[in-house]
Protein backbone atom coordinates (compact mmCIF):
# COMPACT_ATOMS: atom_id res chain seq x y z
CA UNK A 1 0.00 0.00 0.00
CA UNK A 2 2.83 2.39 0.83
CA UNK A 3 4.35 1.77 -2.59
CA UNK A 4 1.02 2.43 -4.29
CA UNK A 5 0.58 5.71 -2.42
CA UNK A 6 4.06 6.84 -3.43
CA UNK A 7 3.35 5.97 -7.05
CA UNK A 8 0.11 7.95 -6.91
CA UNK A 9 1.95 10.92 -5.43
CA UNK A 10 4.53 10.81 -8.21
CA UNK A 11 1.75 10.62 -10.80
CA UNK A 12 -0.10 13.59 -9.31
CA UNK A 13 3.08 15.67 -9.11
CA UNK A 14 3.92 14.87 -12.74
CA UNK A 15 0.37 15.64 -13.83
CA UNK A 16 0.63 19.08 -12.22
CA UNK A 17 3.96 19.71 -13.96
CA UNK A 18 2.66 18.57 -17.35
CA UNK A 19 -0.57 20.57 -17.01
CA UNK A 20 1.36 23.68 -16.01
CA UNK A 21 3.73 23.35 -18.94
CA UNK A 22 0.81 23.00 -21.37
CA UNK A 23 -0.80 26.12 -19.92
CA UNK A 24 2.44 28.10 -19.96
CA UNK A 25 2.80 27.20 -23.63
CA UNK A 26 -0.80 28.17 -24.45
CA UNK A 27 -1.31 31.23 -22.23
CA UNK A 28 2.14 32.25 -21.03
CA UNK A 29 3.56 32.02 -17.52
CA UNK A 30 2.26 35.39 -16.29
CA UNK A 31 -1.35 34.68 -17.31
CA UNK A 32 -1.48 31.19 -15.77
CA UNK A 33 -2.70 30.93 -12.17
CA UNK A 34 -2.43 28.18 -9.58
CA UNK A 35 -6.16 27.61 -9.96
CA UNK A 36 -5.72 27.19 -13.72
CA UNK A 37 -3.06 24.55 -13.18
CA UNK A 38 -5.06 22.69 -10.56
CA UNK A 39 -8.18 22.67 -12.74
CA UNK A 40 -6.24 21.44 -15.78
CA UNK A 41 -4.81 18.62 -13.68
CA UNK A 42 -8.29 17.71 -12.41
CA UNK A 43 -7.48 18.55 -8.81
CA UNK A 44 -7.69 21.48 -6.38
CA UNK A 45 -5.44 24.32 -5.27
CA UNK A 46 -5.13 22.57 -1.91
CA UNK A 47 -3.61 19.58 -3.70
CA UNK A 48 -1.37 21.88 -5.73
CA UNK A 49 0.04 23.45 -2.57
CA UNK A 50 0.62 20.02 -1.08
CA UNK A 51 3.21 19.49 -3.83
CA UNK A 52 4.46 22.99 -4.60
CA UNK A 53 4.51 25.91 -2.15
CA UNK A 54 4.07 28.33 -5.06
CA UNK A 55 3.91 28.62 -8.83
CA UNK A 56 7.58 29.67 -8.72
CA UNK A 57 8.49 26.41 -6.99
CA UNK A 58 6.71 24.48 -9.72
CA UNK A 59 8.75 26.41 -12.28
CA UNK A 60 11.91 25.43 -10.42
CA UNK A 61 10.86 21.80 -10.76
CA UNK A 62 10.37 22.28 -14.51
CA UNK A 63 13.90 23.67 -14.75
CA UNK A 64 15.02 20.51 -12.97
CA UNK A 65 13.28 18.51 -15.70
CA UNK A 66 15.07 20.62 -18.28
CA UNK A 67 18.43 19.69 -16.76
CA UNK A 68 17.52 16.01 -17.00
CA UNK A 69 16.54 16.33 -20.66
CA UNK A 70 19.82 18.10 -21.41
CA UNK A 71 21.83 15.56 -19.37
CA UNK A 72 23.05 18.18 -16.94
CA UNK A 73 24.12 16.49 -13.72
CA UNK A 74 24.89 17.77 -10.23
CA UNK A 75 28.24 19.45 -9.85
CA UNK A 76 29.71 20.56 -6.52
CA UNK A 77 31.60 23.35 -8.28
CA UNK A 78 28.69 24.96 -10.16
CA UNK A 79 25.42 23.17 -9.27
CA UNK A 80 25.07 21.47 -12.67
CA UNK A 81 27.30 20.51 -15.56
CA UNK A 82 27.00 18.88 -18.98
CA UNK A 83 30.10 16.70 -19.12
CA UNK A 84 29.83 16.05 -22.83
CA UNK A 85 29.77 19.80 -23.55
CA UNK A 86 32.97 20.24 -21.53
CA UNK A 87 34.61 17.44 -23.53
CA UNK A 88 33.50 18.89 -26.87
CA UNK A 89 34.83 22.35 -26.01
CA UNK A 90 38.09 20.79 -24.84
CA UNK A 91 38.36 19.02 -28.21
CA UNK A 92 37.55 22.23 -30.07
CA UNK A 93 37.38 20.57 -33.48
CA UNK A 94 34.68 21.38 -36.03
CA UNK A 95 33.70 17.71 -36.33
CA UNK A 96 33.18 17.22 -32.58
CA UNK A 97 31.27 20.49 -32.28
CA UNK A 98 29.02 19.66 -35.23
CA UNK A 99 28.27 16.19 -33.90
CA UNK A 100 27.33 17.57 -30.47
CA UNK A 101 25.13 20.29 -31.97
CA UNK A 102 23.30 17.74 -34.11
CA UNK A 103 22.67 15.62 -31.02
CA UNK A 104 21.45 18.49 -28.86
CA UNK A 105 19.27 19.94 -31.64
CA UNK A 106 17.36 16.65 -31.71
CA UNK A 107 16.07 17.50 -28.22
CA UNK A 108 14.94 21.03 -28.94
CA UNK A 109 11.31 20.14 -29.62
CA UNK A 110 11.21 18.46 -26.22
CA UNK A 111 12.96 21.19 -24.23
CA UNK A 112 11.62 24.29 -26.01
CA UNK A 113 8.45 24.55 -23.87
CA UNK A 114 10.60 24.41 -20.71
CA UNK A 115 13.02 27.02 -22.07
CA UNK A 116 10.32 29.42 -23.21
CA UNK A 117 8.43 29.10 -19.91
CA UNK A 118 11.63 29.63 -17.91
CA UNK A 119 12.49 32.84 -19.73
CA UNK A 120 8.91 34.13 -19.52
CA UNK A 121 8.92 33.39 -15.79
CA UNK A 122 12.26 35.15 -15.38
CA UNK A 123 10.78 38.28 -16.95
CA UNK A 124 8.14 38.64 -14.21
CA UNK A 125 9.67 36.93 -11.17
CA UNK A 126 12.97 38.30 -9.79
CA UNK A 127 13.76 35.07 -7.93
CA UNK A 128 13.32 33.03 -11.08
CA UNK A 129 15.31 35.59 -13.04
CA UNK A 130 18.22 34.89 -10.75
CA UNK A 131 17.72 31.15 -11.13
CA UNK A 132 17.61 31.29 -14.93
CA UNK A 133 20.66 33.57 -15.08
CA UNK A 134 22.52 31.17 -12.78
CA UNK A 135 21.47 28.26 -15.01
CA UNK A 136 22.90 30.01 -18.07
CA UNK A 137 26.06 30.80 -16.11
CA UNK A 138 26.47 27.09 -15.38
CA UNK A 139 26.49 26.37 -19.12
CA UNK A 140 28.98 29.20 -19.68
CA UNK A 141 31.16 27.68 -16.96
CA UNK A 142 31.15 24.37 -18.86
CA UNK A 143 32.63 26.19 -21.85
CA UNK A 144 35.20 27.89 -19.64
CA UNK A 145 36.15 24.55 -18.13
CA UNK A 146 36.63 22.97 -21.55
CA UNK A 147 38.86 25.84 -22.69
CA UNK A 148 40.80 25.68 -19.41
CA UNK A 149 41.44 21.95 -19.82
CA UNK A 150 42.63 22.55 -23.38
CA UNK A 151 44.77 25.50 -22.38
CA UNK A 152 43.34 27.59 -25.19
CA UNK A 153 43.07 31.38 -25.21
CA UNK A 154 43.88 33.86 -22.49
CA UNK A 155 42.06 33.02 -19.24
CA UNK A 156 40.36 36.42 -19.17
CA UNK A 157 38.74 35.78 -22.58
CA UNK A 158 37.31 32.34 -21.84
CA UNK A 159 34.23 33.55 -19.98
CA UNK A 160 33.21 35.91 -22.78
CA UNK A 161 33.70 33.16 -25.35
CA UNK A 162 31.39 31.00 -23.24
CA UNK A 163 28.81 33.77 -23.01
CA UNK A 164 28.80 34.20 -26.78
CA UNK A 165 28.45 30.54 -27.74
CA UNK A 166 25.78 29.81 -25.10
CA UNK A 167 23.81 32.93 -26.11
CA UNK A 168 23.82 31.69 -29.70
CA UNK A 169 22.76 28.20 -28.66
CA UNK A 170 19.99 29.44 -26.36
CA UNK A 171 18.52 31.79 -28.96
CA UNK A 172 18.50 29.16 -31.69
CA UNK A 173 17.12 26.45 -29.38
CA UNK A 174 14.19 28.66 -28.33
CA UNK A 175 13.38 30.14 -31.72
CA UNK A 176 14.49 27.98 -34.63
CA UNK A 177 12.08 25.58 -36.32
CA UNK A 178 12.56 23.86 -39.70
CA UNK A 179 12.46 26.46 -42.45
CA UNK A 180 12.65 29.45 -40.12
CA UNK A 181 15.27 32.03 -41.07
CA UNK A 182 15.33 30.27 -44.47
CA UNK A 183 17.52 27.56 -42.96
CA UNK A 184 16.90 23.85 -42.64
CA UNK A 185 18.50 21.88 -39.82
CA UNK A 186 21.65 21.03 -41.73
CA UNK A 187 22.29 24.62 -42.78
CA UNK A 188 21.53 25.95 -39.31
CA UNK A 189 23.87 23.46 -37.60
CA UNK A 190 26.61 24.12 -40.16
CA UNK A 191 26.56 27.86 -39.52
CA UNK A 192 26.30 27.45 -35.77
CA UNK A 193 29.23 25.02 -35.79
CA UNK A 194 31.23 27.48 -37.90
CA UNK A 195 30.59 30.23 -35.36
CA UNK A 196 31.41 27.99 -32.41
CA UNK A 197 34.60 26.77 -34.04
CA UNK A 198 35.67 30.34 -34.62
CA UNK A 199 35.18 31.17 -30.96
CA UNK A 200 36.51 27.96 -29.41
CA UNK A 201 39.20 26.59 -31.70
CA UNK A 202 42.82 27.78 -31.83
CA UNK A 203 43.05 27.15 -35.55
CA UNK A 204 39.96 29.15 -36.36
CA UNK A 205 41.13 31.96 -34.10
CA UNK A 206 44.27 32.52 -36.18
CA UNK A 207 44.08 35.39 -38.69
CA UNK A 208 43.60 34.28 -42.28
CA UNK A 209 46.76 33.97 -44.33
CA UNK A 210 47.49 37.00 -46.49
CA UNK A 211 47.63 36.47 -50.25
CA UNK A 212 51.05 37.22 -51.69
CA UNK A 213 51.47 40.74 -52.95
CA UNK A 214 52.29 40.51 -56.66
CA UNK A 215 52.66 44.19 -57.15
CA UNK A 216 56.09 45.29 -58.42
Amino acid sequence: MAGLREAQKRMTRQLLLDSALDLFRAKGYAATTVDDIAAAAGTTRVTFYAYFPSRSDLMRALIGELNEKLERVDSPARRSTARRLVEVVQDGGREAITEWLYDISGRWDSVRPHLVAAFEAAAVDPDLRGLVNAWLDEAVSDVEEGLHRAGRFAPDSRHLRGVLVIAQLDHVARNWTPGRWKADREAMIDLLAESWTGLLSDGAAEPPAQAPDDRP
